[in-house]
């Protein structure tokens, strides 16, 4: 076998999930409603933040930038999820494999750093509330965001590049998606070296962000704790308790996968606690942000009250 051209002339296969007879299109509607309820949910916040001046804060902008990136990095695995669920195993070109490995591991460094960002931005309304708007000026909202997705499809390079140039033997991918560990299952050679550049890119990106954001919690804690009344400091922890919810979720899940050899997990294991982060979090986060949100309800009432009175007009 021909190892030097053959990885982009050969379709690989995507095993995706098991399921047979009545479990089948169940599994298929159930996915495909969360997928929508996903994308109307972060398409709903979006619109929200954009509409309702009482949210045009640093924190709401992040958080719509957030909702922006999950309505691409859902859209980048539901789909062959989809297809795997309705037509069991699915085939999928080696050009297309790894682009979607690139975009959705770009996409997901990218979210690593957009939640160190937001509680950035939460550290500095609760320990530096009279510096709060100098440090968080629309200018610098703009340059962090933008410093987000370039730091992430920048990390993201690496592991991308070093999956494409080795020589695979085998076809059929345990998972419903291209991702790195399933993928190198599949090589030729011993991915080792491979393994160890993966983790050392993508654990200390994650590692260091995830240092940073207990850090900045432990600041915020301490700001907290000493503020004078109970009230106040409920206050404070309810800005910061929807962001912890999502960072637990997203890290953990994360963390399982891409931390560790990838051959220390049975193979499949993967794919099913890709799930959490790349279907049940994006689903989620629209749900943690404005059920748990008091500014969000009383922005999407004075958003009903806009919509009844031009209609009333019309």
């Amino acid at each position: 076998m021909d190892h030097g051209n053959h990885t982009w002339t050969q379709n690989f296969i995507l095993n995706g999930f098991t399921t047979t007879g009545t479990l089948r299109p169940l599994a298929f509607s159930g996915t495909l409603c969360i997928y929508l309820l996903t994308l109307a949910g972060n398409l709903f916040i979006i619109v929200l933040v954009q509409a309702d001046s009482g949210l045009s804060t640093p924190m709401y902008f992040f958080i719509g930038v957030l909702s922006f990136l999950e309505l691409w990095y859902v859209s980048t695995t539901v789909p062959t999820l989809l297809h795997t669920l309705l037509h069991g195993h699915s085939p999928i070109s080696s050009a297309v494999c790894f682009i979607q490995l690139y975009v959705f591991h770009s996409l997901g460094m990218t979210e690593c750093y957009l939640l160190g960002v937001m509680v950035l931005d939460r550290y500095f309304a609760i320990c530096r509330p009279l510096h709060y708007h100098v440090l968080m000026s629309r200018q610098r909202q703009l340059w962090l965001a933008g410093t987000t997705w370039v730091a992430g499809f920048s990390a993201a390079l690496v592991p991308a590049s070093l999956t494409v140039t080795l020589p695979f033997c085998l076809k059929e991918v345990a998972h419903y998606f291209c991702d790195l560990a399933p993928l190198m299952r599949l090589a030729c050679v011993d991915t080792s070296w491979h393994t160890q550049v993966h983790g050392a890119i993508i654990g200390v990106a994650t590692g260091c962000n995830f240092v940073l954001i207990l850090g900045l919690y432990g600041g915020i804690l301490r700001a907290v704790l000493k503020l004078p009344s109970a009230a106040s400091r409920a206050k404070a922890f309810s800005t910061c308790s929807s962001h912890i919810t999502v960072v637990a979720l997203f890290y953990a899940s994360a963390f399982t996968v891409y931390v560790g050899p990838p051959r220390s997990r049975p193979e499949g294991t993967d794919k099913h606690i890709a799930l959490v982060y790349a279907l049940l979090t994006p689903f989620l986060n629209p749900i943690i942000y404005t059920l748990r949100n008091r500014e969000v309800k009383e922005a999407m009432k004075r958003i009903t009250v806009r919509i009844r009175t031009i209609l009333k007009e019309c």
